[in-house]
């Protein structure tokens, strides 16, 4: 089957085909309907070339001709390796499951068929990326990705947040685009491949051979050492990684992203936009492997970003960005874990989030589909109202948190051990430190949102099946799927590491005693939480007891503020500048010239009427004009 894993992104292509050409001739239900039945067939797929693979292994990539200049050639095709099987099985599942859930949520909608469209695309466009054999194919998907988040993320174009967040998304994320575009420039020029395998191992030397890095004949460019080499272009692959996914600092456009609709959310957060920067790091550990340096930067700006978006999720109000900063941190601990070397944790934390991070949106959809707000200070009292979402809520909740034995648990502590382990004890206590502020911060929406009196809509209830079904299912995902890949049975990490793939080793088995640390730190963020929004809302009073720091938290830092006035508010002087120049001397010249022959011409006009006698008048004088000035330049001579 791993042999027909094109047609997996091929299927979701199909239909967005299909409702390109019908467009609204074709009703709400039997769009959602064909969407979600072609992507869950697609998941069936998926899983059959799963099962080949963890049976026969990763298959060799299969390529076919597309351009020739010159001595290069360019190949398109598609791979299967253990790491993409994985990443095809839970894009697809987590796909099917939003699908389902826009059918209720997204209902009467006047695009609603548009939207679905673009859904689809977007699920077409990251699986095309995950199975990309080569550098240049994955470059083409990754921007279709943005462009996908551009158009959903904007959806609602006419408000103008969504609008304006749709251009930010598109925007900042191009800037981590430019660095890896040059990444993989680079990389062309001195290995003369775009080929995954190729750069790693058929041209000559590994990327763990840094001494002598030398592909089909070519040599480092620009004559630097091989080991700087390497780490430039990591470096610059990574760029890409952070604007994707969203690490410090171009962090800022993800949260906004939130005014598209919430399936988008919970698709960009759990399966798609995001995930790609995480998948690109993985994909290309082993010339991580290869720079220490490299290696020790994606760890220390995972670190950061766990810590610093965890520390803003503490005190929004909209429930909707909670989640979004959750994400922001969760990733950053995923970038942290391959920083550090541990690769099957940072792709098993990949898999467990992409489950109950598509839960918590999707339960928040459903409380914002019931009570049309996104205020959590509007909201409470639903436990009883809408008890499976608020179950649901509750298993992703617990995920998040990392509570024993629910999926985030297993792992997140791989992750914080792997931290300790290798000797990183700062990005240790950073993350530790960061679960802390994710326990308290989720645990905070769930008890203003399902405990207390309620404030919202009186007749709240559940949506139809379409929004109840995903939530069952991601809550037993939330629950369960941690236990693929415990200490007591590594599951996962015996799959990832079929053959030990080069630059990918064993992460070190989890510590109990560390466990026990990272239970008790999430415990400790559910009773605060408790005590301070359980009980009795007394956020107003924590909130003045925090003073500047919740001031900085509830302000994001001031980050946004500061991009506005460092970067975009020069940018825009300067454009004002050169537009002022551009049209009123530049084009003030050419038309100061034009005006000069248009008032010359108006002028003769008026010498041209028709009389031969004023004809005759005026050419006596001229030649008497010339006569007298050919005398008077006699005379002086």
């Amino acid at each position: 089957m791993a042999n027909e894993a094109w047609l997996i992104p091929a299927i979701p292509l199909l239909v967005y085909v299909i409702l390109l050409v019908a467009g609204r001739r074709i009703s709400e239900p039997v769009v959602a309907g064909i969407s979600v039945s072609a992507v869950l067939l697609a998941f069936l797929l998926a899983i059959a070339v799963l099962a080949d693979v963890a049976v026969n292994g990763p298959t060799a990539p299969t390529t076919y001709a597309w351009l020739d200049f010159g001595a290069h050639s360019l190949t398109v095709g598609y791979e299967v390796t253990m790491l993409n099987a994985l990443m095809l099985v839970v894009v697809t599942l987590v796909s099917a499951l939003v699908l389902l859930f826009s059918r209720s949520y997204m209902k009467g909608d006047e695009r609603f068929s548009r939207f679905y469209q673009y859904l689809n695309l977007f699920v077409f466009s990251m699986l095309g990326l995950v199975i990309s054999p080569n550098l240049l194919q994955f470059y083409i998907f990754w921007e279709l990705v943005g462009v996908c988040s551009y158009l959903l993320v904007g959806f609602w174009y006419y408000k103008p947040e969504a609008a304006a967040a749709a251009k930010k998304a598109f925007i900042v994320t191009r800037i981590g685009d430019v660095g890896l575009f040059i990444g993989i420039i680079l990389l062309y020029i001195a290995t003369g491949t775009f080929d995954f395998n190729g750069l790693y191992t058929a041209g000559g030397a590994a990327f763990s051979q840094v001494a002598t890095l030398a592909y089909h004949g070519a040599s480092v460019p620009f004559g630097m050492s091989s080991s700087g080499f390497i780490t430039l272009t990591a470096l610059l692959v990574f760029i890409g990684a952070v604007g994707k996914s969203a690490q410090f600092p171009l962090h800022v456009w993800l949260p906004d992203a939130m005014e598209g609709p919430t399936p988008v959310s919970a698709l960009i957060h759990a399966a798609t936009m995001v995930a790609a920067g995480v998948y690109l790091v993985a994909r290309m550990q082993p010339l991580f492997a290869a720079s220490p340096v490299a290696s020790e930067t994606v760890a220390v700006i995972g670190g950061i970003t766990a810590l610093l978006a965890a520390s803003i999720g503490l005190t929004q109000r909209d429930i909707k960005r909670v989640i979004a900063y959750s994400t922001v941190s969760q990733l950053g601990y995923m970038m942290m874990a391959l920083g550090v070397g541990a690769y099957t944790a940072g792709i098993f934390h990949l898999m467990t989030h992409a489950f109950f991070k598509a839960l918590l949106f999707l339960t928040a959809g459903s409380v914002i589909h019931a009570l049309d707000t996104q205020d959590l200070f509007s909201m409470g009292g639903l436990r009883k109202k809408m008890p499976i979402t608020h179950i649901a809520f509750l298993a992703g909740a617990l995920a998040l948190a990392g509570v024993p034995p629910f999926a985030g648990f297993w792992s997140k502590d791989e992750i914080l051990s792997a931290a300790f382990q290798s000797g990183h004890y700062v990005l240790y206590a950073m993350g530790l430190l960061a679960a802390f502020f994710t326990a308290f911060y989720i645990f905070r929406v769930y008890f203003l949102v399902f405990w207390g009196e309620a404030k919202g809509e009186k007749h709240a209830h559940e949506g139809g099946s379409a929004m109840v079904i995903p939530l069952l299912v991601l809550g037993a995902l939330a629950t369960l799927s941690g236990f693929l890949n415990t200490p007591f049975d590594p599951f996962v990490t015996r799959f990832l590491t079929y053959g030990h793939p080069l630059g990918i080793g064993i992460d070190p088995p989890a510590s109990l005693p560390l466990i026990l640390v990272s239970v008790i730190i999430a415990l400790l963020g559910i009773w605060l939480a408790y005590s301070v929004y359980g009980r009795a809302n007394r956020g107003a009073e924590l909130a003045k007891r925090m003073g500047v720091l919740y001031t900085l938290s509830y302000n994001k830092f001031y980050i946004d503020e500061i991009y506005h006035y460092l970067i975009v508010t020069p940018i825009f002087t300067i454009a004002r500048a050169i537009a002022f120049i551009d049209r009123f001397i530049i084009d003030g010249i050419v038309r100061m010239l034009g005006e000069l022959g248009y008032t010359g011409g108006v002028t003769l006009k008026y010498a041209n009427t028709g009389q031969v006698q004023t004809y005759g008048v005026l050419t006596l004088f001229g030649l008497v004009a010339l006569v007298a000035i050919a005398l008077g330049i006699g005379g002086v001579l």
